[in-house]
């Protein structure tokens, strides 16, 4: 059951929804605490445990079909595991949202609410935004982005046009990923019944837009000056791994797996470089001084 309740959580994608949150909360406090703590926790963990295992409990179907899952890119759980991951993701979570409830003021409660929110409202019915072409996207989105306006919101961050730029530029990329990804999927989620972002517009048409998202998001990034405009170059890695689908067929659409892959391994190398800017705007500013 333990090892079920790991694999449904994703380990690979577990510092995508921990990372956003402890850099944007320790940035803005410029202190370790208990609030850094408990939250870094709970987006690390128990978050995903709940935003994936609910997506494997309400996909099963479907993903009987995928010959992407049982592995690092989803799990496929038998029918007697979905009770027990559904009750371990509430479990798991409820403690921490209450110590976070407290600890923080009441407009970080609001972005912590719209988080859950997009959590749950992603696979669980009746809301099932991931069949709702464009808003299956942004909702997938708000899933990392939302880590980050909670952190900032938990530190009592005053909104800047800096900041926006940068949230905004965040979820045009997270939009852009997950178009990407569901590219490979064309073929068994029609098979399924599954409508989503690339079953409405079409392979190539979905790889094109995600190369747009994922451009604008640079532009959008490059106002901020330096040193952060450097993480508009961030986006080349994505447009490189993109651009040779951009006439794929929809037949021919799992061929966009072997971007997917490399995709996952770049968000690491891409990391890294966020993390070296994030470090120049920490001594230049003297946030731990």
């Amino acid at each position: 059951m333990l090892a079920d309740l790991v694999r449904a959580s994703r380990p690979l994608s577990w510092i995508n929804t921990a990372y956003p949150f402890a850099a944007a909360y320790l940035l803005t406090a410029g202190r370790v605490d208990v609030a850094l703590v408990v939250g870094t926790v709970f987006f690390l963990v128990p978050y995903n445990l709940a935003l994936y295992g609910i997506n494997d409990v309400f996909d099963y179907a479907s993903d009987l079909t995928n010959p992407r899952k049982g592995g690092v890119e989803g799990a496929l759980l038998t029918p007697r595991r979905h009770r027990p991951v559904l009750v371990a993701s509430v479990v798991s979570c409820a403690p921490f949202v209450v110590a976070l409830v407290l600890l923080g003021p009441p407009a970080s409660w609001a972005a912590l609410a719209v988080s859950l929110f997009a959590l749950v409202a992603y696979s669980a019915p009746p809301f099932r935004f991931k069949e709702v072409p464009v808003l299956d996207s942004l909702t997938s989105s708000v899933h990392f982005v939302s880590p980050a306006v909670y952190g900032l919101a938990l530190a009592g961050a005053a909104p800047t046009a800096g900041t926006l730029a940068v949230l905004g530029a965040f979820l045009l990329w997270g939009m852009a990923s997950h178009a990407f990804g569901a590219v490979q999927d064309v073929v068994p989620d029609r098979a399924a019944g599954i409508a989503s972002v690339a079953t409405a517009l079409g392979a190539a048409r979905t790889v094109r837009l995600a190369l747009l998202a994922w451009c604008a998001a640079g532009v959008l990034v490059a106002t901020v000056g330096l040193p952060g405009a450097l993480a508009g170059l961030l986006v080349l890695p994505y447009l490189a791994l993109a651009l040779p689908y951009a006439r794929v067929r929809d037949e021919d659409s799992a061929r966009a797996n072997g971007g997917w892959r490399h995709f996952l391994w770049v968000n690491y190398a891409v990391g890294t470089a966020v993390t070296m800017i994030l470090i120049g705007y920490a001594l230049r500013d003297g946030v731990f001084s």
